[in-house]
């Protein structure tokens, strides 16, 4: 770590001092990725430290924030929070491409350097593993995360975010809230359950130790009858090393926690965070970082104030990137208009929402929990799928109505560039048709000239390192899905920084005969021996929570009443029983097998015809046509539809090439597509992990 000396003397008192970040404490400054070069950009630098925030109650860019009137105020009458911050940038910024890309972190981790550079996971960044093949690096980008989710466990170097609590003159905030339980790691009961998902943790028991007053039951589907426990059958703890520890935020189990079923817990907390905060802090360090010289007190921004104290303006352009929960929470953050600054600035240009299928998120109410949502077998009662769905173009008739996500950035006239990515998966468990489908589901929606939409078709909700899991019924389908999310990041940036359209939306549509229903979809697959449908997809149920939620943010109702479900839809299938619509990547054009987005729970996981979270299936084709027909299996053999190698090898880089033109390649990935068509041993011999598939050497 280096000692950082910065003066800022030349700072002239006309620059307009930012109001939100009150200051930047860097606690690290290292060189990364063990001193690598990534080409003409050459080294990388990570600055991690705290911010500290503070932000005006009275101001209307601050409006929206729930329970904010209840803040405790420090003496200039501002409330006050404060999060991690990790900033990647290039040594030289004058070899920067001056981009900021901002990553929302998703419950403390970090994704963007797995996702965009097929690094090794980590939290905290620094060997040249983790920043994998450098394509942002060699890009020139500057990478930024920060906290904004207030209920993320410590540990693994997760980001923390620390929020006040809202007080109403002394008088804690109490009501009812709900937890939502299921196993799904072990096909053995589990002794004890977090009351969140995820590295998340859920709001404590008001009454802990005290269990008399509340409620758990137990049932086997979501709209399921319920069967109370009781309550001399479970407590407040959790479970480790053969001993169970009181626990206000778990629940330990005398029976265990059966596999598939759904536990449900209602109970009284109190004390609610003051989650909104998370946009405002999102919103303001992307605004200190590409606006301002420095904080309130003084100290420099390092990302465009040098270590001589030059000031450099390096920031041209920044996009923010997220996948699953933090696309659902950028979603959210252009809907409720705080990609706006106080100034009345638009702190991004351009925004990647990766596999958020149609959802928003618990992100601003009272007693929010940021980790749950609907997800088909568990989290059915929690905001997240509920209007507005769609982004509608201008000249739609309901252009700015109650189903626009886009109503209030219209409003402003300040709309950033959008590119939205779903995959097969997010169509089966996560709804995400409702954004391109008018909400009765009778035809498709219109989308806004600043959106695109595209739907990668047969793939899971991310690459998984293994095709098993214990609970899952079907080999996993671990459909490459880099290539694709490198293509939409540089697709963002042409359209942003080059005015460079990007190819137009691309997603199944009724228009097309490509979206379909779930059992249209069960009756038109092939019958592949071993195969389970569900026969069903998650339909987001329509939930009361009371009147007093849509207005302040307080649920009434706990836990909500079910008014119906939003009707949701699939995509149609190819004879082979692969995905027909959106993009479509070789692996699926030129296919070895079936890919597909759902992946049931094995029978005895219990729930069967629900799905496991995140996975998608695979069905390999029979080598030989022999071997199809012992089988029973419809589908062509490898042999019967190539013949040889070469043949296949001909096809890949035909399909691989059109979709290099569409621009939905780069051509780093092309070249990767095809030696590795080139290098798959032949016949094609199916291994459990990467790279999945046995090599010819």
């Amino acid at each position: 770590m280096r000692t950082i000396i910065l003066t800022l003397l030349f700072i002239s008192q006309t620059i307009i001092i930012n109001a939100e970040v009150s200051k930047i404490i860097i606690k690290e400054r290292v060189i990364v990725a063990d001193g690598k070069s990534f080409g003409v950009v050459g080294k990388y630098e990570k600055i991690s430290g705290i911010i500290f925030y503070e932000i005006d109650p009275s101001n209307m860019a601050n409006a929206k924030i729930i329970d904010l009137q209840f803040a405790k105020r420090n003496d200039r009458g501002m409330v006050e929070f404060s999060g991690d911050f990790i900033l990647l940038k290039p040594i030289d910024m004058s070899k920067s491409n001056g981009k900021l890309l901002y990553g929302v972190n998703n419950r403390g981790r970090l994704f963007i350097l797995r996702d965009l550079n097929n690094g090794t996971n980590n939290n905290n960044p620094q060997k040249e593993e983790h920043f994998g093949n450098g394509f942002l690096m060699r890009e020139g980008y500057s990478v930024l995360w920060s906290g904004w989710n207030w209920d993320v466990v410590e540990g693994s170097d997760r980001m923390q975010f620390d929020i006040p609590v809202a007080d109403d003159n002394g008088n804690t905030f109490r009501q009812k809230s709900i937890a939502e339980m299921v196993n799904n790691k072990s096909l053995e009961p589990e002794k004890w359950k977090s009351l969140s998902p995820s590295n998340s943790r859920g709001y404590p028991s008001a009454n802990y130790p005290d269990n008399s007053n509340d409620i758990l039951t137990v049932r086997d589907s979501p709209m399921g009858e319920k069967t109370v426990i009781p309550n001399k059958e479970w407590r407040y703890a959790s479970y480790g090393n053969d001993e169970v520890v009181a626990d206000s935020v778990s629940l330990y189990m005398d029976n265990g926690f059966e596999p598939g079923k759904i536990y449900e817990l209602i109970y009284e907390v109190e004390s609610p965070k003051i989650v909104g905060l998370g946009f405002a802090a999102m919103r303001d360090v992307l605004s200190f970082f590409k606006f301002e010289y420095q904080d309130l007190s003084g100290n420099p921004n390092p990302l465009i104030v040098d270590d001589n104290g030059t000031k450099k303006l390096a920031i041209d352009y920044s996009y923010v990137d997220g996948i699953s929960q933090s696309g659902r929470f950028i979603t959210q953050m252009i809907h409720q208009g705080f990609h706006i600054d106080e100034e009345d600035r638009m702190v991004f240009d351009g925004a990647r929402i990766e596999v958020a299928g149609a959802g928003k998120g618990g992100f601003n109410y009272r007693f929010a929990q940021t980790s749950h949502h609907p997800w088909d077998l568990e989290g059915n009662y929690m905001p997240a799928d509920y209007p507005p769905f769609n982004f509608l173009a201008s000249d739609d008739a309901d252009s700015g109505g109650e189903n626009d996500v886009l109503a209030l950035a219209k409003k402003m006239n300040k709309i950033p560039k959008i590119i939205i990515t779903n995959h097969a998966h997010e169509y089966w468990t996560r709804s995400a048709s409702l954004i391109h489908t008018t909400i009765d589901g009778k035809k498709d929606a219109s989308v806004n000239e600043n959106v695109r939409i595209y739907a990668l078709n047969g793939a899971a909700h991310y690459t998984p390192w293994s095709r098993s899991n214990p609970i899952a019924e079907h080999s996993i389908n671990v459909m490459d899905i880099h290539p694709f999310l490198r293509s939409t990041l540089v697709l963002l940036d042409d359209w942003v920084s080059n005015g460079i359209l990007p190819p137009e939306s691309k997603y199944p549509k009724f228009e097309s005969n490509t979206l379909i229903t779930a059992k249209e979809h069960k009756e038109k697959m092939p019958v592949i021996p071993g195969m389970h449908h569900p026969g069903r997809n998650l339909q987001s149920p329509i939930c009361d929570y009371g009147s007093d939620f849509w207005t302040n943010g307080i649920m009434t109702q706990i836990p909500p009443t079910i008014l119906g479900h939003y009707p949701t839809f699939v995509p149609s299938v190819d004879i082979d029983g692969n995905g027909l619509g959106g993009v479509r990547l070789p692996e699926l054009v030129v296919p070895l097998g079936t890919y597909q987005g759902f992946n049931t729970r094995k029978k005895e996981a219990n729930s069967p015809n629900y799905m496991f979270p995140s996975l998608g299936s695979f069905w390999p084709f029979a080598l030989t046509q022999n071997e199809r027909i012992k089988n029973g299996d419809p589908r062509l053999s490898i042999e019967e539809r190539y013949g040889s190698k070469e043949t296949y090898v001909k096809m890949v880089i035909s399909e691989t090439n059109k979709l290099l033109k569409e621009r939905f390649l780069i051509e780093e990935d092309a070249k990767k597509i095809i030696n590795a068509a080139k290098s798959i041993s032949w016949p094609p011999m199916k291994l459990n992990t990467r790279p999945y598939w046995k090599q010819s050497y």
